[in-house]
């Protein structure tokens, strides 16, 4: 009796479809699946359970205990932003709804040659803080240059090196991603070529990476890139040039010229790519027009130096050739103040603005005096109108470009920050790829997860794939835009329905539900004994 009664349970169990057998915590159905790898939509459902993607296929009957109906809609791996400055606000803003209203789901921070130090403890304070987005971090060179010798302008002695090899060894033990430059900023700029050789073959026996703001990407462009190659060549790595550029009109165009050499170096067998944010400004300090000698050592360094007539006089020239030229775009009016702490007022002006407040006429030269007037009382971050819009273009087109915010986590209506913080992704989705089609969405995806987790060495994420964290962004392609603009940058972008991370929803029908799963993403190099 028994045994029959087991015969027609079996058999009926084996009459229901597979799928009916299956209970998710989360199915995502309908919806266009776009995997990240370039290749072309299906529509399918997608079935999570706890933090992994356990099916991708016809889910049309399975049990959820969360149906999320995605008819209509795209259905994407979650966004991986390479380059952020997120330790800028991460503690006062955990939730970063900036990034995930436009899908992104996993933050590096450490970029430009700055990071965290020790690795370990920012990861493990990270970890218990808990955020919305993963968290990943590089190392910096310039951090750890810093350490080891101060900000000073001289070449590192073989014992200095040494110390430093063993700080960039620790650090990726301790998780790091791999090393990054700031070869335009202090210390970074004082170091030569051989040296950061030296550091990067480190990174790379612990097959990490190396990403770089390079030293130079105005009109010194294609020496930087050359710079940039021979170091992934040498230290036998892969390399990035990140949030790539020909900023100020004598750079324009030459875009053309590095992409070919890109192609070319790739060609030899060079491992190297690019990151890039799709905006015609830059952000960074004032001090950025200041000539890179002259920011050696400490604030009272400098303001000694502005103090000093003679200094002050040949400080004052190439903050004029810096405007003409190079990150001032030629004028006054395209340097725009972000964020002024001694003096709010100043947030959202132009240098042009400032100086004829000042009753003296707007001129480079004029502007260059405001200019180390306001380094000397403190410095402010600026926004910087100098690229142009065929070389955003053309770079963003090439198959080797990821994209990158470069952006900070600010608080909500605080200060005038550049608005790649608020609308980077959904940018490329409704401006360049539904507006202008200089992309497809496809293409734009996969540069914005699979490319990027490739290039960082991370697993398990990037694609859509069984078996993969449920890292997932699911956006109405035919509204997804970026809302926020220079005048007005805190602004959420619109169009992202849901967002997963880990598995749980952090965004629901384009509202954050103010959970916090990110988790912590080592680099390859890490022993857990470390951390």
């Amino acid at each position: 009796m028994l045994r029959a009664l087991s015969h027609l349970i079996l058999v009926f169990m084996l009459a229901i479809p597979a799928a009916a057998q299956d209970s998710y915590d989360v199915v995502i159905r309908n919806g266009k699946v776009i995997d990240g790898s370039g290749n072309s939509w299906i529509l399918a459902d997608v079935g999570i359970r706890g933090d992994r993607i356990v099916r991708i296929g016809d889910l049309s009957t399975a049990r959820a205990a969360r149906l999320i109906d995605a008819k209509n809609l795209v259905v994407a791996p979650g966004f991986i932003d390479p380059h952020t400055h997120a330790i800028r606000g991460i503690f006062k803003v955990p939730t970063a709804d900036q990034v995930l209203l436009q899908g992104v789901t996993t933050l590096t921070e450490g970029n430009d040659g700055s990071s965290p130090f020790p690795i370990a403890e920012n990861l493990q304070k990270i970890a218990g803080f808990k955020i919305s987005p993963n968290w990943a971090l590089y190392a910096g060179q310039g951090t750890i240059r810093e350490k080891v010798m101060g900000r000073v302008n001289r070449d590192a002695t073989p014992a200095e090196i040494e110390k430093m090899k063993q700080l960039v060894a620790q650090a990726m033990e301790e998780g790091a991603l791999g090393l990054s430059t700031g070869l335009f900023y202090v210390p970074g700029a004082f170091t030569k070529t051989e040296e950061v050789i030296e550091l990067a073959k480190i990174a790379a026996k612990y097959h990490g990476m190396y990403i770089s703001h390079m030293r130079n990407e105005a009109e010194g462009l294609l020496d930087s890139v050359r710079e940039t190659i021979r170091i992934g060549e040498e230290a036998g790595l892969p390399v990035q040039m990140t949030h790539h550029k020909a900023a100020g009109r004598d750079a324009w165009g030459m875009s053309k010229d590095s992409l070919r050499m890109v192609d070319e170096a790739r060609a030899r067998g060079i491992d190297i790519t690019m990151d890039q944010y799709p905006y015609t400004a830059s952000q960074t300090g004032i001090a950025a027009l200041l000539p890179q000698w002259a920011q050696e050592g400490q604030h009272a360094d400098i303001v000694k130096r502005l103090r000093d007539a003679q200094t002050r006089a040949k400080i004052k020239n190439e903050i004029v050739y810096n405007i003409l030229h190079n990150r001032g775009g030629g004028d006054p009016k395209n340097v725009f103040i972000g964020s002024c702490q001694w003096d709010p007022s100043l947030n959202g002006k132009n240098l042009a603005e400032i100086t004829t407040a000042r009753g003296m006429p707007p001129t480079p030269e004029n502007a260059a005096e405001v200019t180390m007037d306001i380094v000397e009382k403190g410095g402010a971050s600026a926004i910087y109108h100098a690229i142009s819009e065929e070389d955003v273009e053309r770079i963003l087109k090439h198959p080797a470009t990821g994209i990158g915010s470069d952006g900070a986590i600010s608080v909500f209506g605080d200060a005038v920050p550049h608005p790649r913080e608020y609308g980077t992704f959904a940018r490329v989705l409704g401006h360049y790829v539904r507006e202008r089609k200089v992309i497809t969405l496809e293409d734009a995806i996969r540069k914005m997860t699979s490319l990027t987790a490739q290039r960082l060495g991370i697993r398990d994420r990037g694609l859509l794939r069984e078996g993969f964290y449920a890292d997932i962004a699911v956006f109405d392609p035919d509204k997804i835009k970026d809302t926020a603009t220079f005048e007005q940058p805190h602004q959420y972008a619109v169009g992202m329905q849901f967002v997963l991370v880990n598995g749980q929803v952090v965004v629901d029908r384009g509202k954050h539900t103010g959970a916090r799963p990110g988790q912590i993403i080592y680099g390859p190099g890490y022993k857990k004994s470390s951390n």
